[in-house]
């Protein structure tokens, strides 16, 4: 007999399981390592896959055994030293005994071990546990989106669905209404002829006899000729497609371009919005994105433009908000939006525009979006803005989020601190 041994590697993905299994033994030290790998890449890097390293002595498997001290008594053979009855005495531990890693005096050691995860797996680790907040607006979709459902039985339908239980009842049934009329009669016949039979034979009637039976045979070969199952009886399951709703979700991003802003700055505003759309396209299937850049005037772009244009100028951060406005009044009624905004900058903004942007997210934005988040990248004091959307976040504590990063360590932190789990009711 011949074997044949598939020693591909990872064949037909027969090592996927005992792959999961590590990747779940070991998810502490993977995601601290996702989450530094975070800090180190360039933009252009961000979603490619990363080599783990992880300490020999945590990968050790966990064993029990008996530990130095204790009593403990054994019995030994005698040889030409020792005789039954002489007492040894014990071992002082030796230095250096183990497994454990590290180099030695000796001049070899165990190095951590290295593997690698996939573009997948690195994203998996790297949004798990991150959701848009308060997204509860369902649409009913009517030819985009649908789910088949079981709607009944059918009396035609292919052999696939056919639904045994249900034809045998109703061949069942057929048989019961066909022959029920004709049984009855025999057994009416079957008592007359065992009446006639059990007569004297100088009073019993030959004739009668046979007629009745004849009859009988008669009436059998006629039920017997009703088919078992006809294809009338057949049944099938019936699906259907049902239109399923969905959530669907407009994001805007906002980020400050303006001179005030170095070339550092803009590059973690970057990251920071490069983070937020690969969560987007990654996690939610049906979620747009509208980028808008804003100097003194805002100006609504595409993916391309607001992530490498050079264009820059003065500040004036309610340019933004306004083109925001008018783009959700025109476009995403939030009647049938999760509208949500993330805007970042660096807090410079012109004299008075801070009351301006706080006017126009407490009376034109927040009551319509489910989530609002704002970072502010600054090493310096914070300044009026800061200070306005302050009392935005008090107003509203449950769609308003702020913070601030400081340098490129501060981005992944903050992006899962405002974009982590969390359900609140809007009242």
């Amino acid at each position: 007999m011949s074997y044949i041994i598939d020693r591909r590697l990872n064949g037909k993905k027969k090592s996927t399981v005992n792959r999961q299994r590590f990747l779940r033994r070991y998810k502490a030290h993977i995601k601290k390592a996702v989450g530094d790998a975070m800090n180190s890449r360039s933009i252009m890097d961000m979603d490619k896959g990363e080599r783990i390293s992880i300490p020999t002595r945590d990968i050790s498997e966990p064993l029990f055994s008996h530990g130095n001290g204790g009593h403990t008594e054994r019995v030994l053979p005698g040889n030409k030293e020792f005789t039954a009855g002489d007492r040894i005495p014990r071992q002082p531990p030796k230095g250096g005994d183990g497994n454990g890693g590290g180099a030695s005096d000796s001049g070899e050691g165990v190095d951590d071990f290295v593997f690698q995860i996939s573009q997948e797996e690195f994203l998996d680790f790297m949004f798990e546990g991150l959701q848009l907040p308060n997204m509860i607006k369902r649409r009913l979709a009517g030819n985009e989106s649908f789910q088949v459902v079981r709607a009944g039985i059918s009396n035609e339908g292919t052999p696939g669905r056919l639904n045994v239980i249900r034809s045998l009842r109703a061949a069942h049934a057929r048989r019961i209404a066909l022959t029920s009329s004709k049984r009855r009669h025999i057994r009416n016949l079957e008592e007359s002829l065992e009446l006639e039979e059990q007569k004297e034979s100088a009073l019993r009637d030959q004739r009668k006899i046979e007629a009745l039976k004849s009859e009988i045979n008669e009436l059998r070969r006629r039920v017997d000729r009703v088919p078992f199952l006809d294809d009338f009886d057949l049944k099938y399951n019936l699906l259907i497609r049902q239109p399923k709703p969905r959530s669907r979700a407009v994001m805007f991003c906002l980020m400050d371009v303006s001179g005030s802003m170095n070339q550092a700055t803009k590059d973690m505003a970057k990251r920071f919005f490069l983070l937020l759309y690969l969560f987007l396209q990654r996690s939610y299937e049906y979620t747009e994105v509208v980028f808008i850049r804003h100097h003194t005037s805002a100006k609504e772009v595409d993916e391309e433009e607001f992530f490498y244009s050079r264009e820059t100028g003065g500040t004036i951060v309610s340019s933004a908000l306004k083109l925001m406005r008018r783009i959700m009044q025109e476009r995403y009624p939030d009647s049938e939006w999760n509208i949500y905004g993330a805007q970042a900058s660096d807090g410079d903004n012109w004299n008075d525009d801070s009351s301006t942007c706080h006017r126009i997210l407490i009376d034109d934005i927040m009551p319509h979006v489910q989530y609002y988040s704002y970072v502010e990248i600054t090493p310096r004091d914070h300044q009026a803005l800061w200070e306005e959307y302050e009392s935005v976040r008090t107003l509203f504590p449950n769609h308003f989020a702020m913070e601030q990063i400081v340098d490129v360590q501060d981005i992944y932190p903050v992006f899962r601190q405002l974009f982590s789990q969390k359900v609140t009711a809007r009242c």
